[in-house]
């Protein structure tokens, strides 16, 4: 009977690595849905590439502020993510439904908001010295695919009420069908193939609003049609906003956006101030920051696994296991964070050589990846945390933190650094140009790390405290 208890004990699986494997299954599905996205936008750039310069000015220049109010509105809408998933873990099956109708309601007002925005930032293009004729391009761009808005918030708004049931999979076969759509509609739209007009950068504009509709309505669909929305099928009936619970969510929503926004601004306004310095460190700087960035989906898919995890947890009313899923998902972003930290010192050369033959952009992006690789723990770490945090429907105080880690910390150090403006009495004797401003990141970034964990730490403490 021993020997047979002993065995049983053996064969257990452990719950770290039982948490571990839930997680990874709830979140690659996210990763390569991710992945897809972001994949749409490099087809655009690559794309018109090939069509002029003039062409390819526009969409970057349109891309550049699109993607803010892009990641700004994704943020907003995280929102639902927190929602539904402490629904899930209540078991409250028609609280979900309802609350997904009104995230739908203020998936609405929050795209057509990011709508307007997106049309007065056009205003600013007359204003900072462009070409005249690209500065009207970008804002065709613009104002056409804005159109696109109000479904992507509708669709994220979807987006979060899957995930958050543990449905990760439409999310990946969704965004796949929309890169394929995209690049097959931008072959059409930015080259006028078939007797098309030939659009160059508003064909992007095009393929982009139109597929952002067509993945909403595809995500409906399958909603529609799969057994695994029976229970909390939102689409049984119609009801109107309700305003104090949109408030609700809005109050939410509202400061991880503003977190998100700062975080794009603060690399945006790095890349305008680096672009002073000339072509090989502006291509340098800009190469570093798309590799990092495409890495960076990683701990970001694991990041929103933690939030439903951390959610479903606290619906159910069991603090003691949020606090451990949030530091099994924040020990994986660790783990990922150092992996690749490591994958990325060795293989600079190798990763700057994909994007450019030019030996001496290539010598300056080899020295941009190695503090790529310093603050790859940090920024796994940072965004980990934050991500646990919001599972706990606690959103100020990350944006806070990283508030200050952006603008407070990484922003003014890379001015010093990479500027060395005169009046300041610790400038370096020359300015460091694009290194200075990554020195900034690595710091800013690890004061988000160590703020955010040790913020995860109290805050999961004093849940269970709390409760018993």
């Amino acid at each position: 009977m021993t020997s047979n208890l002993s065995s049983a004990g053996a064969l257990a699986p452990h719950p770290v690595r039982t948490e571990i494997a839930t997680l990874w299954r709830l979140s690659w599905p996210m990763l390569v849905g991710q992945l897809a996205t972001v994949g749409m936008g490099v087809a655009d750039v690559a794309m018109t590439g090939h069509v002029s310069a003039e062409e390819l000015a526009a969409v970057s220049l349109g891309t550049s502020v699109w993607s803010i109010i892009l990641v700004t509105v994704m943020g907003i809408m995280m929102a639902v993510n927190s929602v539904v998933s402490h629904e899930m873990g209540a078991a409250r099956f028609d609280r979900i439904s309802h609350s997904v109708r009104e995230a739908l309601w203020m998936g609405l007002g929050v795209g057509v908001a990011g709508c307007l925005a997106a049309n007065l930032c056009t205003l600013v293009f007359d204003h900072i010295g462009l070409d005249q004729a690209v500065a009207d391009r970008a804002s065709s761009f613009l104002h056409i695919i804005s159109l696109g808005m109000p479904a992507f918030a509708c669709y994220r708004a979807l987006y979060g009420y899957t995930t958050s049931i543990n449905q990760t999979k439409p999310i990946m076969i969704i965004a796949l069908c929309g890169l394929l759509y995209n690049i097959g509609m931008n072959w059409l739209f930015i080259f006028g193939e078939f007797g098309l007009p030939k659009l160059g950068a508003l064909g992007c504009a095009v393929s982009t609003a139109s597929g952002m509709w067509l993945m909403l309505g595809a995500m409906v669909v399958w909603i529609r049609l799969s057994s695994a929305y029976r229970q909390t099928y939102p689409f049984a009936h119609w009801e109107g906003p309700n305003w104090k619970e949109i408030g609700s969510m809005l109050r939410l929503g509202l400061p991880i956006g503003v977190t998100h926004f700062a975080e794009v601004s603060a690399f945006g306004i790095i890349s305008l101030l680096v672009a002073r310095f000339g072509v090989i460190e502006v291509s340098a700087h800009q190469i570093a920051l798309n590799f990092v960035s495409l890495v960076f989906m990683v701990p970001l898919s694991f990041g929103i696994g933690a939030l439903t995890r951390v959610g479903q947890a606290m619906g159910e009313g069991n603090p003691v296991r949020a606090r451990f899923v949030a530091w099994v998902g924040t020990g994986m972003c660790i783990a990922f964070g150092l992996m690749s930290a490591i994958g990325i010192a060795l293989f600079r050369w190798q990763i700057a050589a994909m994007y450019t033959s030019d030996a001496a952009v290539q010598a300056t992006c080899v020295m941009l990846l190695l503090f790529a690789a310093l603050f790859q723990l940090s920024d796994s770490t940072q965004v980990a945390a934050a991500s646990a945090i919001r599972g706990y429907k606690v959103t100020r105080s990350p944006m806070v933190i990283q508030m200050i880690a952006f603008w407070g910390v990484a922003l003014p150090v890379g001015w010093i650094l990479g500027l060395a403006p005169d009046w300041f009495p610790w400038s370096p004797g020359k300015p460091m140009a694009a290194t200075g401003f990554w020195i900034g990141l690595v710091l800013g970034l690890t004061v988000a790390a160590v703020l955010l964990a040790w913020s995860l730490n109290q805050l999961s403490k004093l849940r269970i405290r709390d409760h018993a």
